[in-house]
């Protein structure tokens, strides 16, 4: 972890990603609804970002927009995304199609659904890495053999030659860490990569993300339900809540003392840090739906540590030690984490 620590630190001056204010809402019949509101982060060339929270807190829809994935026709994105100084949100689809896959690739959480049925792996490698760089058919179908044996696929020159519904889940999903790297991007967005693998397929698909990011440099953005898998991979940690990033920190400062409500709880339900015999913590209640927010803290309503002044809207504060906070009380609040000082 100190290595890519230490890169991303000499590379706080200039962000590879930068995300301002981001604010996504999706219009409808009657008006818009807001998902996220007032995103900000950075990402360092090279460095390692988690993104962490439940399902409906607006992980997958950032992600989404940073590419400009979502459907023009009802998705309003405000803000700014710049990716090496360079505006995307303002720029032409004709250019953004060039990026994509080039300087900045996705992995998706389902690989079957996002790896084309009717046509062959190699078909699907070579096509994009063809769209991006000048390259003939048989450098391309080269490349496409060494992007396969780089990430484990046995006998890359005869997979290459099969389709999707040939390869277990674990396989199509490196046949799709293969397509994200093919073209040597500066930044992934991982996107639960691991879901509905096994946990031995999980870490072997963690340690080529992490092995590839320190080989190559790229930076990577990792959107997970798992802090475990954060904690082992990331120098940088995002709690998102209901749309917004309610805690930004050095993932080691989280584990040992998380500053929001939120990242505490989250970090006390891991079932390896309750005591065995014991009844398993949780967050009581839910996430709320994206047209029910409530005015003040969003996560109020199910905060242990809630008190007059949490009604007000809670702005992202700086704190002392280089952390941000969405919480009037983060300073007053000693909160349990992961790790015991």
């Amino acid at each position: 972890m100190a290595q890519h620590t230490e890169r991303a630190r000499q590379a706080q001056d200039a962000p590879l990603l930068s995300v301002e204010n981001l604010s996504i809402s999706f219009a409808h019949p009657g008006g818009e609804t807001a998902i996220t509101r007032d995103v900000s982060f950075t990402v360092a060339p090279g460095e390692r970002v988690g993104v962490v929270g439940e399902s409906g807190c607006g992980k997958t829809v950032t992600g989404l927009a940073l590419l400009g994935l979502l459907p023009s026709a009802t998705a309003r994105v405000r803000g700014a995304i710049r990716f090496q100084g360079e505006d995307l949100s303002t720029l032409p689809a004709s250019r953004m199609r060039r990026l994509r896959g080039s300087e900045i690739s996705m992995i998706f959480q389902e690989p079957m659904s996002a790896l084309d049925p009717v046509f062959t792996i190699g078909e699907q490698l070579t096509e994009t890495l063809r769209s991006h760089r000048k390259v003939s058919r048989k450098e391309a179908r080269e490349r496409a053999i060494e992007a396969l044996a780089e990430v484990g696929i046995p006998s890359p020159a005869q997979r290459i030659n099969d389709y999707p519904y040939q390869f277990s889940g674990g396989m199509r999903q490196r046949v799709m860490i293969a397509m994200a790297l093919i073209c040597r991007p500066k930044l992934v967005i991982a996107d639960e990569p691991t879901t509905a693998l096994d946990v031995t397929v999980q870490a072997q698909i963690i340690d080529l993300l992490c092995e590839i990011s320190d080989s190559t440099g790229t930076a990577l953005l990792f959107i997970t339900h798992d802090l475990g898998v954060v904690a082992e991979t990331c120098s940088r940690l995002l709690t998102m809540y209901a749309g917004e990033v309610v805690e930004s920190a050095p993932v080691d400062s989280v584990l040992y003392r998380p500053r929001h409500p939120y990242s505490s709880g989250l970090l006390c339900s891991l079932p390896g840090l309750s005591e065995r015999g014991q009844r398993l913590p949780s967050i009581a209640g839910r996430v709320p739906a994206p047209d029910q927010m409530p005015r003040g803290c969003r996560f109020q309503a199910r905060c242990p540590h809630a008190a007059e002044g949490c009604e007000q809207p809670q702005p992202l504060q700086p704190l002392t030690d280089d952390r941000l906070a969405r919480c009037w009380r983060s300073a007053e609040l000693t909160l349990p984490g992961a790790v015991t000082p």
